[in-house]
């Protein structure tokens, strides 16, 4: 850390004029570093105060007063910005706004206080999942698909492509086949030796093709 007491270099001899260039270029390497402002502060210059060692502040000069923009903590490697207009933080800006991709790199986006995420787009925008497979709910709990309020909800596929349902990743499991075209079929595929089971009141206009049908009435 250094400080001069001006940027100029007078006419002397090589030992002297070398000593004061080093200095002046010492005090630009530290940002002018020091508890008080250096002497050779004019308007528009920076200086570190360090009056607290472990927090220093940076100071800018305008010319009449001295403006504390931020402290560093050097034991937290962070950059505290004093002014209530500047943050570093997503929550002191009102409406942030990404400048490009947001990578989350293994960590995720969670909330606090049993808080729900909300995805809103604007207007007639969608939410668009760009991956071939989406995963609902944590390991330890069932997952319920839904509706917001009264809405309709509406499973389609985005093509001319079939919408199959099944259980455990398709493993194991029965399948309903919703094939994609004018006049095709539902197919109810139980797994193994599994039946249909439709419970309820129903159409007696039902048959089977091949597959045990139980009908609970």
């Amino acid at each position: 850390m250094s400080q001069v007491t001006d940027y100029s270099l007078a006419n002397q001899g090589f030992s002297a004029f070398r000593t004061e260039l080093n200095n002046i270029l010492g005090a630009v390497n530290t940002l002018n570093a020091g508890s008080s402002a250096p002497g050779s502060i004019v308007a528009g210059s920076l200086w570190l105060d360090t009056t607290s060692a472990s927090t220093p502040t940076l100071k800018f000069y305008d010319g009449s007063d001295q403006i504390s923009l931020c402290t560093f903590n050097y034991s937290a490697n962070t950059v505290n910005w004093l002014d209530s207009t500047v943050s570093s933080e997503v929550s002191g800006d009102s409406s942030p706004q990404l400048g490009g991709e947001l990578d989350v790199v293994t960590y995720d986006i969670v909330s606090t206080s049993n808080r729900d995420i909300d995805i809103a787009p604007h207007g007639t925008g969608d939410v668009v999942l760009k991956a071939d497979t989406v995963t609902v709910g944590d390991a330890a709990a069932a997952a319920t698909l839904r509706s917001s309020g009264a809405g309709t909800l509406t499973v389609t596929t985005g093509g001319t492509t079939d919408l199959i349902l099944s259980t455990n990743n398709g493993t194991n499991s029965g399948t309903v086949t919703i094939t994609d075209g004018v006049n095709e079929a539902i197919t109810l595929a139980p797994n193994g030796t599994g039946i249909v089971d439709v419970q309820g009141s129903m159409n007696p206009s039902l048959s089977s093709t091949g597959k045990a049908m139980v009908l609970g009435f």
